[in-house]
């Protein structure tokens, strides 16, 4: 039972506090709960050309991991943070961020292989792709191929 400042009983406020307790922790309860189910969302790898026409290739990639996110998955995206942080052109360092990334790989359960398809079907793949298919291969885990124009286009 609530009381009051002099002590005496005071339902009313009593009713009112719970109440809005009772909303809060509904709030508290709801907030954890969206906030867990986003992270723990499936992690997929998203393995797309960096090399080449860089700025195209990261704008591309961008767009794979919001389709990723879209559909419900957590993308990791290596090539969106290693080039900022290593030099691709210094071969020590573009092998680091090779292997970083298939470090990366190994945690995702599923590896999404993105890219233009070639004339017999097949997605087009840049050294660094082929490299993390073989790392995918070797750890077993999910592949998808997805044609680069059906994520660009929304499909």
């Amino acid at each position: 039972m609530y009381r009051n400042h002099e002590g005496f009983s005071d339902p009313t406020a009593g009713a009112a506090i719970s109440s809005v307790m009772r909303e809060y922790r509904q709030q508290r309860k709801e907030t954890w709960r969206r906030e867990m189910e986003i992270k723990e969302r499936r992690k997929v790898y998203i393995a797309s050309r960096y090399a080449g026409d860089i700025d195209q290739n990261v704008s591309d990639a961008k767009q794979y991991c919001r389709a990723a996110v879209k559909a419900g998955f957590l993308p990791v995206a290596s090539h969106l943070m290693y080039p900022g942080i290593l030099d691709d052109s210094d071969p020590r360092e573009r092998e680091l961020g090779l292997l970083f990334g298939q470090s990366l790989l190994a945690v995702c359960p599923e590896v999404w292989f993105i890219g233009p398809k070639t004339a017999d079907g097949k997605i087009e793949m840049s050294q660094g792709m082929r490299s993390e298919y073989r790392e995918a291969r070797r750890l077993k885990k999910t592949i998808r191929f997805i044609d680069r124009e059906a994520v660009l286009n929304g499909r």
